[in-house]
């Protein structure tokens, strides 16, 4: 951004000195990438909001590393995809996924992906489960975060308030009244009148505590991998690379019975993300740096290596909690305040940016008078449903690999080691393709059972994890063509509401595009010529929301009005849209 653009000071301190409560359309507290890709969506939206965050700034750990294809692609819908895959690894770094006895010894198995160069052409000549406008690309949270900070403090001409956090709030008939204070606690604090709040607080979510909302599904899950206690190191070892005795990799996974280990490419130049079992009768609250050397020693088979500790921290694998409710009042909770994963497969932060488009095009629908408020009701009941989902595969991938029992057999030399090391090396390229080819997860989401889409059940092709099968049906992603082999159909698409057509249905799509219209809605006519449009519009016009997901599919739309009415829940007026 350029320096002139970003805000110039806080908001909130210019604030605390005239002693005024603030007004805004929507309060976001937390700006992890919840709740910096809901303020980018509503700051797009011209709707007023104000995220906090009691952090100093954006994540220095790198935490998720990698960002889904479905994610890639809402990047890419507000205009950040290329600024994101520019960042995290060299663009001609392998991505490739894994797995040794250590790091220095053997190699059991491996699932090789183009690097981030070579996924900008060939998404263009891939079919079926991985027809899409983008592949996933494998990059630090810690970078994402900056860029969704960039765009949102452009978008809605507001710094983000890092430094402040939310200390209490009253749902009102009329909106949210909120006290914030300095993290610090010195300095006044600032009331804000919020239309509604959003707790995109993480998974200690004060806002959800607040709210009395309690956590079901499971937890304290015990697996020799992936379930109870995990030792994170940030680290920096640039000798690695000349020490490794096999092809580089993004993720390396050590399968031992000593220790097992996942360490991903932060930067492709030295920099890791290392995350280690601990075993249950270890105690890490105690280790130190030594410990940590030690611990990297062990999974890397590198006694030696020359490394650098950024940081160390304690995380709990083996959850797979989500919330009994997302939404109470004017208040409602997305991200890890909504749901906890195990993250195998990446499923946490991604459902998280899911989380935030939702509710994103919604809230600004309703404050901007184009929606009644009953619209956002349809977030919980749309997002719960998906994160109940994301939670049970990403349980279902933590044990395909935790349960896998690594014995001393495995390093053994000879005919013993090489059998143990065959029948793993089986069990792995079956579990790594299992967890991270994954287009069924990723495109398959669907709100079938919403209030605002005309779904079919009989329709609906089955949920699978490792196969996508596009469909017009409604209540799914609306499917991805390259038209002429370089051009993304969603590129055409409008920013809120279109109606896809073929062309010979034109004029009824006009008409029902101007039904839309006419109650404040966005709506765009794109049509497709035969050739552009293959066998998507074969069932007629479709109905494409802010998200890209289909709500409605025909041939004529004998009530537009009724229509609208349903899918976008629009305000009906005898006398023409709101000024």
């Amino acid at each position: 951004m350029p320096a002139d653009n970003r805000p110039k000071q806080s908001l909130l301190e210019q604030q605390a000195a005239r002693s005024e409560a603030l007004e805004v359309d929507v309060l976001i507290a937390g700006a992890g990438p919840c709740g910096l890709m809901l303020a980018n969506e509503l700051g797009l939206r011209n709707v007023a909001c104000l995220v906090v965050d009691p952090k100093p700034g954006t994540a220095f750990n790198p935490q998720a590393n990698a960002t889904q294809a479905r994610t890639m692609e809402h990047f890419r819908r507000i205009g950040i995809s290329g600024a994101v895959r520019a960042l995290g690894l060299p663009p001609d770094h392998p991505t490739d996924i894994a797995y040794f006895t250590r790091f220095a010894t053997h190699e059991l198995a491996r699932l090789r992906l183009p690097t981030a160069e070579q996924a900008t052409q060939s998404i263009k000549h891939l079919a079926g489960s991985w027809s899409a406008a983008e592949l996933p690309h494998r990059v630090s949270q810690k970078y994402v975060e900056a860029v969704l900070r960039e765009h949102a403090e452009e978008r809605t001409g507001r710094r983000i308030e890092f430094g402040w956090q939310l200390k209490s709030f009253e749902d009102h008939a009329d909106g949210v009244r909120a006290q914030l204070a300095p993290s610090s606690l010195q300095g006044r604090g600032v009331s804000v009148h919020a239309r509604y709040l959003v707790g995109a607080d993480g998974a200690r979510s004060a806002v959800r505590s607040a709210l009395g909302i309690h956590l079901g599904g499971a937890t304290g899950l015990q697996r020799q991998f992936m379930g109870g206690k995990m030792f994170a190191i940030y680290l920096r070892a640039p000798s690695f690379y000349q020490r490794f005795p096999h092809d580089i990799a993004w993720m390396y996974v050590s399968v031992n019975h000593e220790r097992r280990v996942f360490m991903a490419s932060v930067d492709g130049r030295g920099e890791f993300a290392f995350h280690a079992a601990v075993h249950p009768h270890e105690t890490p609250e105690n280790w130190t740096h030594e410990d940590a050397r030690r611990i990297v020693a062990e999974a890397s088979g590198m006694a030696d290596l020359d490394l650098e500790i950024l940081s160390t921290g304690i995380w709990i694998a083996g959850h797979s909690l989500v919330a009994e409710r997302y939404q109470q009042g004017r208040v409602f909770i997305a991200g890890d305040a909504a749901h906890l994963f195990t993250p195998t497969g990446g499923l946490g932060y991604n459902t998280a940016v899911g989380d935030a488009v939702n509710l994103g095009w919604k809230l600004a629908a309703v404050a901007k008078g184009q929606a009644h408020p009953s619209l956002l009701n349809s977030y919980e009941l749309e997002r719960r449903p998906i994160g109940l989902r994301n939670t049970a595969y990403a349980r279902q991938f933590a044990d395909s690999v935790g349960l896998f029992e690594a014995t001393p057999e495995l390093e053994a030399e000879g005919t013993v080691g090489d059998h143990q090391r065959a029948l793993a090396g089986t069990a792995l390229n079956a579990h790594v393709r299992r967890e991270f080819n994954i287009p069924g997860v990723t495109f398959g989401e669907r709100y079938d059972t919403s209030p605002l889409v005309f779904s079919d059940s009989a329709g609906v092709p089955p949920d699978q994890a490792n196969e996508y099968i596009p469909t017009t049906v409604p209540g799914g992603r609306l499917p991805h063509r390259w038209l002429d082999g370089e051009r993304s159909l969603y590129d055409l698409l409008g920013f809120e509401w279109t109606v896809l057509t073929p062309g010979h249905l034109n004029d009824a799509a006009q008409a029902l595009a101007e039904a839309g219209t006419a109650t404040g809605l966005n709506v765009k006519v794109l049509a497709l010529s035969s050739d552009e449009a293959g066998a998507l519009l074969d069932d007629g016009m479709l109905v494409v929301r802010p998200d890209q997901v289909i709500a409605w599919r025909g041939a004529s739309a004998p009530a537009p009005g009724d229509l609208w009415a349903r899918v976008a829940a629009a305000v009906i007026r005898p006398d023409g849209p709101p000024p």
